[in-house]
């Protein structure tokens, strides 16, 4: 295959063993800052996928409570594929320090009560989310948190 421009196009989807988080990307700006992409994998690729609500609440969940634990996060956005997110931190390339942040970010949803901004005002398609959805998926990638080290089979 001729390499992508999209970094995850160029991995081998058959070769990775969910779940895990690796360093998938890094962009520098002019003046020097850099910005780390995180692959943060729940599911393994086309064999699982985490179901729309409650992956929608996972994600209102995990944006708002990741900035608690950490100050400088871009973005964290869902895969279309379903089966993991993007995090996307400004400067911050210690795996220890983002496995650390994922992993108090995963334990508040496991404690959460509502689901933040799940109305119509602020979200898109309010109908479509799932506390409990999101608590079983954050339980199942908390219980394997001492493998989100490895990347592939090995």
């Amino acid at each position: 295959m001729s390499k992508m421009n999209v970094e995850s196009f160029n991995l081998d989807h058959t070769k990775v063993t969910a779940p895990y988080i690796r360093l998938a990307g890094k962009s520098e700006g002019e003046h020097g800052d850099v910005i780390y992409k995180y692959d943060i994998r729940f599911c393994q690729p086309n064999k699982e996928h985490m179901e729309m609500p409650g992956l929608h609440s996972l994600e209102h969940l995990m944006a708002e409570n990741i900035r608690n634990h950490h100050e400088k996060v871009v973005d964290l956005s869902p895969m279309g594929c379903q089966t993991g997110f993007y995090l996307s931190l400004l400067n911050d390339d210690d795996f220890e320090n983002v496995t650390d942040v994922v992993g108090k970010t995963l334990q508040d949803v496991t404690a959460a009560t509502e689901v933040p901004a799940c109305n119509e005002v602020q979200c898109g398609w309010a109908a479509s989310h799932s506390l409990e959805g999101a608590q079983e998926i954050a339980r199942r990638m908390l219980d394997k948190k001492e493998v989100w080290h490895i990347v592939f089979a090995q």
